[in-house]
């Protein structure tokens, strides 16, 4: 890690730089990738399946016999943790249920707004070295409860032609039933264009690698929504004398483990605490078993010491972190000072583990600094706001003319007469 200490102000900008990769080749791979997929359809699908993922696959669909077959590899232990993980996630997401109101915005005009689920979404899980059973749960529960009619699962199978189990009981457990055999840019074609097996879908969640990022946001441009632009994992963790420098070092190690291009980002106000965590993160690497992926994530990161909360807390928006840590005694002061994270943990005990798996908050977030502008996945991610709005002749008469004068100075002279012929027949009444 990168040890910065009592750093400027315009020293902030190169410490919130994230790792630079040069994309203009992946982007051009992508695009071919995504032009055969809209061609040629499940054929270039199981093509690249067999070049991409190593697997010679007949069918992409997951059967039921493979779901019952999956039943039996997930023990008892996780399932029940999937059903209270799912039962949290449920919960915090059905109290952000809208509840549009109708305002009378002037006499005789009624405005009002109705929240319409999309009808067709898709969902990504990542399978590769950390296969993502967990995200199905923070994808499907709040689509199911949104009202989504169609909910598409993509995953990639193992070289055996077998999507990991959990995976399957997780998305049982959610209640997603459509699964299909498919990852990386492949699976993004094959919902954003549909093929004879995958449905085509009106918008794609879910996390990737840069190859599923780049997948995302280039069939964003024409053929599909999709849930935000993201990049690797990244957490931010701000410390004082009184945090638990093994707790902090345990959360700093659990987001440079996800890929070498995670970034992890350490403020502490005391030095002293600073020097412990660093210890404490070296002691600690030693043990873990994808230690190799998490020694190259922390060439990426940084450890800064700072002078006081004030400067901490205008880094750290600076930064805009995915997820933020806030580990300090006044952690509720400075919770009302975020401005811009994906989502905060509070205190000495709430490890960015909760949320990525069990406290019920959303854990697909915003990365690479999109939190100065994007939230993460919420209930409102699958909806739509419909507005409505009802005029009498009384509302004709409280805002036509206004109506009529704004549209003849913007030289709209049809947008006037519309208006000008219903202030004509009211007036007649």
């Amino acid at each position: 890690m990168n040890i910065i200490k009592f750093p400027n102000k315009k020293d902030y900008a190169a410490i919130c730089e994230r790792p630079h990769l040069d994309v203009s080749q992946l982007n051009a791979t992508v695009a071919q990738v995504l032009a055969d997929i809209k061609a040629k359809g499940d054929k270039a699908v199981f093509e690249y399946e067999e070049k991409f993922d190593k697997v010679k696959l007949t069918s992409l669909c997951v059967t039921p016999a493979e779901m019952q077959e999956a039943e039996q590899l997930v023990s008892k232990e996780l399932m029940d943790a999937l059903v209270l993980a799912h039962k949290n996630i449920a919960a915090f997401h059905e109290s952000q249920k809208f509840n549009g109101e109708k305002v009378e915005t002037a006499p005789g005009v009624v405005c009002w707004q109705k929240s319409v689920a999309i009808e067709k979404v898709g969902l990504y899980i990542p399978g590769g070295t950390a296969p993502l059973f967990s995200t199905v749960l923070m994808l499907a529960t709040p689509a199911k409860i949104a009202g989504c009619k169609e909910i598409v699962l993509c995953t990639p199978p193992n070289k055996e032609g077998k999507v990991n189990p959990a995976i399957l009981m997780a998305a049982k457990v959610a209640g997603v039933s459509k699964i299909f055999k498919a990852g990386g840019v492949q699976a993004i074609g094959a919902m954003a264009y549909g093929t004879e097996s995958v449905p085509k879908v009106y918008k794609i969640f879910g996390p990737g690698n840069q190859y599923v990022m780049a997948a995302k946001q280039q069939v964003s441009l024409h053929d599909v929504a999709i849930d935000m632009p993201a990049g690797p994992s990244e957490v931010c963790v701000i410390a004082d004398e009184t945090s638990n420098p093994s707790f902090v070092a345990a959360d700093l190690l659990s987001q440079a483990e996800h890929g070498i291009d995670s970034q992890v980002i350490l403020i502490s106000t005391s030095e002293d605490m600073l020097n412990k965590v660093t210890a404490e993160t070296e002691r600690q690497l030693a043990l873990l078993p994808r230690h190799e992926i998490a020694e190259k994530s922390l060439n990426n990161s940084k450890y800064v010491l700072v002078k006081d909360k004030e400067e901490a807390m205008e880094l750290s928006n600076t930064y805009a972190p995915e997820h933020l840590i806030i580990a300090t005694s006044d952690y509720a002061d400075l919770a009302e000072k975020v401005i811009n994270a994906g989502s905060v943990f509070l205190g000495n005990y709430a490890c960015e583990s909760a949320g990525d798996y069990a406290s019920g908050t959303n854990h697909t977030l915003p990365t690479h600094g999109y939190a100065l502008a994007y939230n993460g996945v919420n209930l409102d991610s699958y909806n739509r706001k419909v507005t409505f709005q009802h005029l009498t002749e009384q509302g004709v008469n409280s805002i036509g003319n206004a109506v009529v004068c704004m549209a003849e100075n913007e030289m709209l002279e049809a947008h006037a007469n519309a208006m000008r012929l219903r202030v004509k027949a009211v007036s007649k009444n």
